[in-house]
């Protein structure tokens, strides 16, 4: 059973509900047609009823009508959510009449549905940009207790199966944070491993990244990362968690038992930790394209419930997979 067949299948065992905002496009119509054949998870579409209806009968689509559609102008929970979001923006003086107005948006209308406990998770960006889907996000259902920073990580299967877990890794931050404090890349680092387990299924052996292995270079963005280190074992004193370490001490057990001799990470990194966004994003896109490796996410770490961003060039598969991750997400929380 290869990754995508695992976190289908065990997403199946949990039975989420995952709201879909963008419930008028094709593809996300599509994906949640599959979703639903397969048990994947329960759907929560928002748009106008009749208007999805049709579009699914128009795309023939056959499983839509076990979906649930959540019209943004009338639905049960419409001045429950009101108060809610007024509640929640009362230090920023929203009024009642500007918070039904927010919630007609059906990005803020999912993240309102997923605060209130009505779905487990969310998933968007299709159709629209990363910004308007995090936004609602940040706004209402924001980060989890004691941690400070969201960051988003990629699932990376590279052909060459001596890396990694069986060609399986986990790296980030690739997507959200340019340039963390230490105290924030440990945070990102503890949260990474958490995503490892609970969407890779492997123990987690955390490299943190540097052009530095244990001393051998002087310079304050080392020191970034040694801190950040250390700040993620007090954090997580269970995780393995090991740096500064150079990539390919983190990977190549020659190098890392030569650069890091006594390490239980060198050489056997299955999470790589960036030092920064620009790091991070550039890997993983050269290591996707030049070994051929399958990126899957971005997977956003750190939301107080799982909310994940499309890219808008996605495919119906993509949108599935994700859907899946986020079920498993929300499963392990």
């Amino acid at each position: 059973m290869n990754f995508v067949q695992r976190i289908q299948e065990n997403a199946k065992k949990h039975n989420k509900t995952i709201v879909l905002p963008e419930g008028t496009e094709e593809r996300t119509l599509k994906a949640a047609d599959e979703i639903l054949e397969k048990g994947i998870a329960q759907i929560k579409l928002i748009g106008n009823k009749a208007e999805i209806e049709k579009l699914a009968l128009g795309f023939g689509l056959k499983h839509i009508s076990r979906a649930t559609i959540v019209d943004p102008l009338n639905h049960d929970k419409k001045q429950q959510y009101i108060d809610t979001l007024v509640e929640l923006r009362k230090k920023k003086g929203l009024t009642s009449e500007e918070a039904e107005k927010m919630l007609l948006d059906p990005l803020y209308l999912a993240a309102m549905m997923v605060k209130a406990g009505d779905a487990d998770g969310e998933v968007a960006g299709a159709a629209n940009a990363t910004g308007d889907v995090l936004r609602p996000a940040f706004q209402i259902v924001k980060t989890k207790p004691g941690v400070s920073v969201v960051s988003g990580a990629f699932v990376m299967i590279v052909p060459d199966k001596s890396y990694g877990e069986n060609g399986m890794m986990v790296f980030a931050d690739c997507a959200v944070h340019p340039n963390p404090t230490a105290s924030e890349l440990a945070e990102i680092a503890v949260e990474t491993g958490k995503t490892a387990k609970a969407i890779a299924g492997f123990e987690p052996k955390i490299a943190m990244l540097s052009f530095s292995t244990k001393g051998s270079a002087k310079h304050e963005m080392v020191d970034k990362v040694v801190e950040a280190t250390r700040l993620a074992k007090e954090m997580a004193p269970d995780l393995k968690i090991d740096g500064e370490l150079q990539s390919d001490a983190a990977i190549v057990p020659s190098v890392g038992s030569s650069k890091a001799p006594g390490s239980e990470i060198a050489g056997q990194a299955n999470v790589l930790v960036f030092p920064t966004l620009e790091t991070g994003n550039i890997a993983y896109k050269l290591v996707q394209r030049l070994a051929g490796a399958e990126a899957i996410g971005p997977v956003l770490q750190g939301m107080a419930a799982p909310i994940n961003d499309l890219s808008r060039g996605c495919s119906v598969s993509d949108i599935v997979n994700l859907v899946a991750i986020t079920a498993n997400q929300a499963a392990a929380m």
